[in-house]
């Protein structure tokens, strides 16, 4: 079997890829117009969707795409062929996306970036900090990696709580809510950490109306996708104190413009969409066990429903 590799690390991935599966043949290139010429002869691709999807707008037809990303917003796109199966990175992300968030929930609660300019400004800073203990957390999207962050929260003593696409009881979560439940839910807890992907269902869900229910004191985490929030109500929420803080890592376009509100909004950290890098080693370790399934006729781990998106 061949197996195109669209990839900016594909060096790394072609290493890996050629010691998890000696058996297979393995295409890639650095070069666009030769990786698109490989393109015509491997039924089965590897890669980032950006790159991927430039490849079917130049009418190459695959059998089966993997991508190294979580979101495929690319490969939806209007007018690209999708007669083909789609799988999404699954299984990979979730130490590291838990850890992200962990990271920027203590320096909320430790007040760290509040001291830094205690200290530029050579102010002596003994206030004291709170514990994540008994706080509450939102998991908007309680998916695989909503599920991961959960359990690594609990150890910290964090009551978690879930937005689903419908309510359900599911563990670690004291609750999870159903897409309705989301005005309720952000007005009773200190954090609400956004996992949403990408369709038409999950654009604009924060908007004035929403950040208005948020606590005073809460901190809002964006780690899903920048189409989830509408921007000028969250600058403008944050100015009206409607919210302590947002730790903002995905935006609507990146790399964000210069001019954009987000630079200077008080209360507001970017963080340039760096919050879950793939690992290659995991990432080829799940495309060689999916590649023995697709082989098999078995089913593929995160295959994707393109009537919904992901």
């Amino acid at each position: 079997m061949r197996v195109l590799i669209a990839e900016h690390d594909y060096p790394v991935y072609t290493q890996l890829l050629r010691n998890a599966a000696p058996d297979i043949e393995v295409l890639s290139s650095g070069d666009s117009a030769e990786l698109a010429r490989m393109a015509a002869d491997a039924p089965v691709w590897l890669g980032q969707p950006d790159l991927l999807a430039n490849l079917l707008r130049q009418g190459h037809k695959p059998q089966w795409l993997q991508s190294t990303w979580a979101g495929i917003t690319p490969l939806l796109a209007d007018g690209l062929n999708r007669d083909y199966r789609l799988t999404r990175a699954v299984g990979i992300f979730g130490q590291v996306m838990a850890e992200f968030v962990l990271t920027y929930m203590l320096v909320h609660e430790r007040e760290v970036l509040a001291r830094l300019v205690s200290q530029v400004e050579r102010k002596w800073d003994n206030r004291l900090g709170h514990s994540l203990s008994g706080r509450k957390a939102l998991i908007v999207g309680t998916g695989d990696i909503g599920v991961t962050v959960a359990r690594f929260l609990q150890p910290f003593g964090v009551e978690v709580y879930g937005i689903a696409s419908t309510a359900r009881t599911q563990a670690p979560f004291v609750e999870v809510g159903a897409t309705s439940d989301l005005g309720r839910l952000v007005g009773e807890v200190d954090f609400v950490i956004n996992l949403l992907p990408n369709t038409p269902h999950t654009q604009d869900v924060y908007d004035a109306k929403l950040f208005a229910q948020f606590k005073p004191t809460a901190l809002f985490i964006n780690v899903g996708r920048g189409t989830s929030v509408v921007d000028a109500d969250l600058v403008e929420a944050l100015k009206e104190g409607h919210l302590a803080g947002a730790v903002i890592d995905v935006c609507r376009q990146e790399p964000l413009p210069q001019r954009h509100p987000f630079w200077t909004a008080w209360g507001l950290l970017l963080t340039g969409h760096s919050s879950a890098p793939t690992s290659p080693s995991m990432m080829t370790q799940l495309f060689a066990e999916n590649l023995q399934a697709y082989a098999a006729g078995e089913p593929l781990r995160g295959e994707v429903d393109f009537s919904r998106g992901y």
